[in-house]
């Protein structure tokens, strides 16, 4: 993976120019390849080998607390060591300046050797938030805090009534007194209500947790406003500080009420949450204490800084796991004997066996787990890049690189999470009934991988934002911006041998997805043009990807005549020859607006 890692960073995306910029002048292609070294290290030796420990010893609570193996407090130790928390962050703060292209592939280690093992991505996440939308004092006492590695974050979005429908959320904030606006840390509200599916709602791997909660402020008729725009943002610690950030040794009314036991990602602890429920009474009342984060309703707003980032994430460990999945099913197909090769007389029984990735077959299906796994990688390493071009290039590529973030984000999230579960599944097929036990981790790579469909927005919510939102805001501004980049590739590979055939593939299929999205929308009625906006999230995933794959291939012809040059072609390849015809079939209903989904009566089932 490493040498995979460092083609895509510098001879694909030429990571090392950034150094150019004033905010990275101090790194060099030397000082991203000991962040890299470092990364590696302390995934290999801290989350590595746990990874199988985290799974079955689940986490548990004694009655007081919750309780997580020694590995899980060793591991977030080793990452908070190493400065990672902050690694994006000015050296005023204890970071490194560091591109977020670097950091995003550093991070990509831990996720590859236990996704589970530590909330570390929230943190970042979350304080990032904070340094963008919160106030001075907010940003010096909790972000700083997380980025330490002191204290570590949550996000609290879903209730039992309301988890993809946010616009339902019921949790209730009110003003903390009369002078509840002069607090030094913000105006102080007072919240009750319930949260689930909260990822590391609950631990001690730090001192504090800092929950990002969302919440409806009622309006004068005490009533909460219906919808989005009544939604605000507050930080909820779970235990109180005072302004300079101390902990005044108050709980917070912040009480678990559950755990859930997971399919997979069993290593961090996912909560249901009470604020407010009075098992805990600072100040001797009931109600969580919590401060508001930028204006009153703004608070979606504010989260989606926050969820969009998460979403490159999940999009990161999903393509981690499918790595994972496919090298461990290399390895066993390189050393595994069975069956004998077909020869123009058939098979020969007096021939020693070979090893079964001689099979086509099983060839096949490692081809199918390099082309979603390596390719979902230069996917989530080519946003990552974006990220850095909008925080630091010249405004009219800042602008560029925003856009096409709003149109590839649904994409980032969304196709690794399903075509690198597929890998992991294609990765237990590989291993027979072996990969069907627990003696061989690929299955439980397939289990952790499950779950990136659905949190941080589910496959069907990424779809209703791109057709309903991305590709048509602004007049189809994003979509227009998305096509030069790809055209773009497409005629400089037209002009190489053995890439023209697929220039005019993907040309074609650019084609039949500007068609589709025109059609979809051709009544103007939402109903008929979203009906089938999971397809059309396919479909567009996989024209991102077969874009990707031949911008990649361009880099590859650059590499001497070896493993690695052949190997990303062959993938490139495959994906063009078995993936990209797929999406005909998916564009169809799309195209057609078909009804049958959208019509189907549920008497009917």
């Amino acid at each position: 993976m490493r040498a995979t890692v460092d083609f895509l960073l510098h001879d694909w995306l030429a990571v090392e120019s950034l150094t150019a910029r004033t905010r990275f002048a101090d790194h060099s292609r030397e000082t991203f390849a000991q962040v890299l070294d470092t990364c590696e290290r302390i995934a290999r030796e801290k989350y590595a080998p746990f990874n199988r420990l985290v799974d079955t010893e689940e986490p548990r609570f004694d009655g007081e607390k919750v309780v997580l193996p020694q590995a899980t407090h060793d591991a977030w130790k080793a990452y908070a060591d190493s400065g990672m928390l902050a690694a994006a962050q000015d050296y005023a703060l204890g970071g490194m300046q560091l591109p977020y292209t670097v950091e995003a592939a550093a991070n990509g280690f831990f996720a590859k050797a236990s996704v589970s093992i530590s909330a570390a991505m929230l943190t970042v996440a979350n304080a990032n938030l904070l340094m963008a939308h919160g106030t001075p004092a907010q940003q010096r006492v909790f972000a700083h805090a997380e980025f330490a590695g002191r204290w570590s974050g949550t996000m609290c979005l879903s209730e039992p009534q309301a988890g993809s429908s946010l616009s339902d959320v019921a949790t209730r904030a009110v003003p903390d007194g009369a002078d509840f606006e002069a607090d030094p840390l913000g105006p102080r509200y007072r919240l009750t209500g319930h949260k689930m599916w909260i990822s590391a709602g609950e631990h001690e791997l730090t001192e504090n947790i800092v929950h990002l909660v969302l919440a409806k402020i009622p309006g004068p008729d005490g009533q909460l406003v219906p919808g989005v725009k009544g939604i605000s943002l507050f930080i909820v610690p779970k235990w109180l500080v005072d302004a300079d950030g101390r902990l005044s040794g108050e709980r917070n009314d912040v009480a678990l009420a559950g755990l859930n036991h997971k399919c997979g990602w069993r290593g961090t602890t996912n909560t249901l949450l009470n604020f407010g429920e009075g098992r805990f009474r600072p100040g001797g009342r009931a109600g969580a204490i919590g401060w508001r984060i930028g204006a009153p309703g703004d608070g979606l707003r504010c989260m989606f800084h926050m969820m969009n980032e998460a979403r490159i994430a999940i999009g990161m460990a999903a393509a981690m796991l499918g790595m994972a999945g496919f090298e461990a099913s290399l390895a066993y197909a390189k050393q595994r004997p069975q069956g004998r090769p077909v020869t123009g007389r058939g098979k020969d029984p007096t021939q020693p066996q070979v090893p079964i990735v001689e099979h086509a077959d099983v060839k096949r299906m490692l081809l199918a787990q390099k082309a979603y796994a390596e390719g979902a990688l230069a996917l989530e390493l080519y946003c990552a890049r974006l990220v850095d071009e909008q925080h630091t290039g010249e405004p009219a590529a800042a602008a560029d690189a925003k856009r096409l973030l709003e149109v590839l984000t649904p994409v980032a999230k969304s196709w690794p999470s399903e075509w690198c579960l597929e890998a992991n599944s294609l990765a237990i097929q590989v291993l027979g009934g072996y990969g069907y036990t627990r003696d061989f981790p690929v299955e439980q790579y397939w289990r952790d991988n499950r779950l990136n469909m659905i949190h941080e927005g589910t496959h069907g919510i990424q779809a209703l934002d791109l057709l309903g939102r991305k590709v048509v805001m602004d007049d189809g501004a994003g979509l227009r911006l998305l096509a030069a980049r790809v055209n773009a590739t497409i005629e400089r590979a037209g002009h190489v041998e053995g890439l023209a055939a697929h220039a005019n593939a993907l040309a074609a299929a650019l084609h039949k997805v500007g068609a589709a999205t025109k059609a979809a929308w051709a009544t103007g009625v939402p109903d008929e043009a979203l009906a089938n906006a999971t397809p059309y999230l396919q479909a567009f995933g996989h024209v991102v990807l077969a874009w990707i794959w031949l911008d990649v291939a361009l880099a590859a012809q650059r590499l001497g005549d070896g493993a690695m040059k052949h190997g990303k072609l062959a993938a490139m390849r495959y994906f063009y020859a078995y993936e990209l015809p797929k999406i005909d079939a998916w564009l169809a209903v799309v195209a057609s607006r078909e009804a049958v989904c959208r019509t189907m009566d549920p008497d009917w089932f």
